[in-house]
């Protein structure tokens, strides 16, 4: 799908294209779309943004609550996301961060080292950022910060912010 529906007929489609839509938006993740495809089907929205936010409130209330199961659900929806200087499974994810990977004279620990202790730091989650062309020493030095602040409820929330952001950035992309 390389240009979005428009927002309009989005209620009207089959939940496969909604799941769709969501992967486009995000990336891949059947918990995303048991989460929020029948949202998309149930509510009529204005604009991607808005939409983009619905399932932001989704995944904030998941993030807020106090059940291990919603806990283990976010935590997966936010697996989704590839590791940054991963190979990404996603076209957008690997455009996104394709200039990671062409800089040189980086010190310090790489991406990938950073990423273990991210995920030693915080089991089962997955650092979520939105690089938005940003240098890859400003996201070694935010992802530094984050391991350091070792608060992961903050984690959550500052990965659903980012991934919100990445949809909102991809929906103007592809409309």
């Amino acid at each position: 799908m390389d240009t979005l529906p428009s927002i309009s007929t989005v209620p009207s489609l089959t939940a496969d294209e909604r799941a769709a839509i969501l992967d486009r938006l995000f990336e891949p993740c059947v918990p995303l779309h048991t989460l929020s495809v029948e949202l998309l089907g149930d509510k009529s929205f204005q604009n991607y943004d808005e939409l983009i936010n619905s399932i932001g409130v989704q995944l904030t209330d998941l993030a807020e609550s106090t059940s291990t199961s919603d806990s283990k659900w976010l935590d997966s929806i936010l697996a989704a996301h590839p590791r940054l200087g991963d190979t990404a499974e996603s076209v957008q994810s690997s455009i996104e961060q394709s200039h990671l990977h062409a800089e040189s004279g980086d010190d310090g620990m790489s991406l990938s080292e950073l990423n273990a202790l991210y995920e030693k730091k915080f089991p089962g989650l997955r650092y979520v950022v939105f690089v938005n062309g940003r240098a890859r020493n400003v996201i070694k030095q935010d992802m530094t910060q984050r391991i350091e602040r070792g608060d992961a409820h903050l984690e959550r929330l500052e990965a659903i912010k980012a991934m919100c952001q990445i949809a909102a950035d991809r929906a103007r992309i592809s409309s």
